[in-house]
């Protein structure tokens, strides 16, 4: 019973006449309106997403610099586990930049394409801006992967919170007044003793610091290595 009268209504559905098409100018510009107000929205919440992101990255490396180096008895691996926090949030950020850079895409092609011809036509505008965005919306797809988006974060924020994680580790391990057994020293002796202090547990030193230095040296890849822009990411024009 139950089976067949989700089947008529299903028939009725499908009987049922579509809604009409905007046919007048009037008509297509107040659907077009609406239409950029929800893209807008879109963009926005997930603007606000990385945005939360990148605070949640800056109060977490700001709280490990004030707890390693407010007292020597504070070991310096807590500063290589906030590296390895602002890398998860890096990873969770560039996953919502994704998202975000779909409709602003979107919005970017409808005010390049329709409302700046309205406020000034250009004739040399080329492209199917339409075209480009109904095809989005049929098919929505990235147009960035998730490398080139961890590149775009990376050369955006989080390379200074590496670089200030790294210069404050340096300290850590080089300064012995801020070393458990103290010491009227105000600088390392010797690279013994950096490699010595440089120690996270069961690990030596000397593989402590071949880590921190392949990561960063893949950090300073991903900062410096930048691939073709297009569209609005041409250099001097105003992205994220």
């Amino acid at each position: 019973m139950v089976a067949e009268i989700s089947k008529r209504s299903f028939e009725k559905e499908l009987d049922s006449p579509r809604p009409a098409l905007p046919a007048t100018p009037g008509e297509i510009t107040n659907t077009l309106s609406h239409y950029y107000r929800g893209e807008l929205g879109r963009m926005i919440s997930w603007r606000d997403r990385i945005d939360r992101t990148s605070n949640w990255a800056i109060t977490v490396a700001a709280a490990l610099l004030s707890v390693s180096l407010s007292t020597p008895s504070s070991h310096h691996g807590v500063l290589l586990f906030g590296m390895m926090l602002i890398t998860l949030l890096l990873l969770i950020e560039a996953r919502r930049y994704r998202f975000f850079d779909i409709y602003r895409a979107r919005v970017r092609k409808l005010e390049r394409g329709y409302f700046a011809q309205i406020l000034a036509p250009n004739g040399d505008l080329k492209g199917d801006w339409a075209g480009a965005i109904a095809k989005s919306l049929r098919k929505p797809q990235f147009l960035l992967s998730y490398g080139g988006a961890v590149q775009r974060r990376l050369r955006r924020n989080y390379c200074w919170m590496y670089l200030i994680l790294l210069l404050a580790w340096c300290l850590k391990i080089t300064t012995p007044k801020l070393q458990t057994e103290g010491s009227s020293l105000t600088q390392a002796h010797s690279w013994t003793y950096v490699i010595d202090n440089a120690a996270l547990g069961p690990v030596h030193g000397l593989a402590v610091l071949l880590i921190v230095t392949l990561a960063y040296v893949a950090i300073l890849y991903g900062t410096l290595h930048r691939e073709m822009d297009e569209d609005e990411f041409v250099k001097g024009e105003a992205h994220v």
